[in-house]
């Protein structure tokens, strides 16, 4: 069923408004106490039936809260707007001057820049070159402790490579061939074929081995030996 829409308007029936009073104040009253709970908000509801009868629900004191709200009704008047105006000129007398800062940082960066010079007095001048004399140190200085920690890794690294290079010729060498794993063994054997292809390319020195066959001694007898006997 579709509820019907209410009509904003006076009951007339006196029967029905009593009931429609009932039924609307305590799901008021409920909604109260839910919005209290759920939100953790200070909740206060007074109802007067048509015949004088009060119904009430506050989460606290019900007198505490009338004074919070006619102490807040009070804080609203001109008080405290000249408190918001005044507040509002502070916030501007600030930002003014943080205005005024930004602008003095930019001129003084287009001055390190190089630019904007021609009012610059000497003295003006002699602080801006002592400035970036200072930050061009700080800079060298910075750049040299980094180069430095660099090398410090890199020789780190390389007493670390060594160590583990010593480590496995020492493995290498007390290691018998046969407990070699696949691995070592083709990567040995890589370096072997590499060894052997460096000799094989190495040009030969004929000269020196044709020179050193001359210099066998070679005697050709003819006729019999000594001693022999037909």
């Amino acid at each position: 069923m579709v509820r019907k829409k209410v009509e904003m308007k006076r009951i007339e029936n006196n029967t029905s408004r009593q009931v429609t009073f009932s039924k609307r104040r305590k799901g008021l009253l409920k909604k109260a106490y839910e919005l209290s709970v759920l939100c953790d908000a200070e909740v206060a509801v007074i109802v007067f039936s048509q015949k004088g009868r009060i119904y009430e629900f506050s989460r606290s004191d019900m007198q505490r809260t009338i004074n919070r709200y006619h102490k807040h009704e009070n804080g609203s008047g001109p008080t405290n707007k000249v408190e918001v105006e005044q507040y509002v000129q502070h916030l501007k007398h600030e930002s003014a001057i943080i205005a005024k800062k930004i602008e003095i940082l930019e001129a003084s960066q287009r001055k390190l820049l190089g630019n904007d010079l021609d009012s610059c007095p000497v003295e003006e001048l002699q602080e801006i070159s002592s400035q970036l004399e200072r930050s061009l140190r700080s800079i060298s200085e910075r750049k040299a402790q980094l180069y430095t920690e660099q090398m410090e890794q890199h020789k780190a690294r390389e007493r670390f490579l060594l160590q583990e290079d010593a480590q496995l010729r020492e493995e290498c060498c007390a290691k018998p061939w046969m407990e070699f794993s696949p691995q070592e063994k083709r990567a040995s054997a890589s370096v072997s074929n590499e060894k052997a292809g460096a000799s094989a390319s190495a040009p030969i020195n004929y000269r020196s081995q044709s020179s050193m066959s001359s210099e066998v001694d070679t005697d050709l007898l003819i006729g019999q030996p000594n001693g022999a006997r037909c």
